[in-house]
């Protein structure tokens, strides 16, 4: 994992002259939305946005659910995130519903993003391939601009995996948004 450090966030941003893109990280668990554990994944995310030149405070932690991934997805867009990544609840056990409360914001999916990221997982543990984990844009509506949204597994393990693979797309992802020729 890269370590993050304030002083070089523009280091990476060098094509644009303005402030660097604001990254919001979300980690979706009940255990530590009630104090119970530690987070581990969400300050992991957090590292690896703000050592690509992202902008991103700390994770927000919020329960398990479709309709608190949903509100917690909503705000960080009218925060101004143009990345959103989210760190659990994409399996099978009852409560886990982050996938559903993504769809529920998403304007249109990304499958190969989603593949992606399954392969490698699974490449690491068979379990991988379980993840329900979704990837896609939200178009820009309302005055807020648009963003790449990211469902990735509660693990650090799984973080560590799937941010560089995020990363190698987002910019060009988020350029596209903006009007960008390819």
């Amino acid at each position: 994992m890269p370590h993050a450090h304030a002083h070089d966030a523009h280091a990476h941003d060098g094509h644009h002259a303005h402030a660097p893109r604001v990254a919001v990280a979300i980690t979706v668990s009940d255990r530590s939305a009630a104090g119970e554990r530690d987070d581990r994944s969400g300050p992991a995310v957090v590292a690896a946005l703000r050592g690509a030149g992202y902008s991103s405070g700390d994770a927000v932690v919020v329960p398990d659910g479709a309709d608190s991934v949903a509100q917690a997805l909503r705000a960080a867009l009218a925060d101004g995130a143009r990345l959103v990544v989210t760190t659990g609840g994409t399996g099978l056990s009852p409560r886990d519903h982050t996938p559903e409360g993504t769809r529920e914001v998403l304007t249109r999916e990304i499958p190969g993003i989603a593949e992606e990221l399954r392969r490698i997982g699974a490449a690491e543990k068979p379990a991988g391939m379980l993840s329900r984990g979704l990837a896609g844009v939200v178009d820009a509506s309302g005055g807020a601009a648009g963003a790449l949204v990211v469902n990735l597994p509660g693990s650090p393990a799984a973080v560590a995996s799937g941010m560089p693979v995020i990363l190698s797309v987002a910019r060009h992802v988020i350029d596209q948004l903006d009007g960008s020729d390819h």
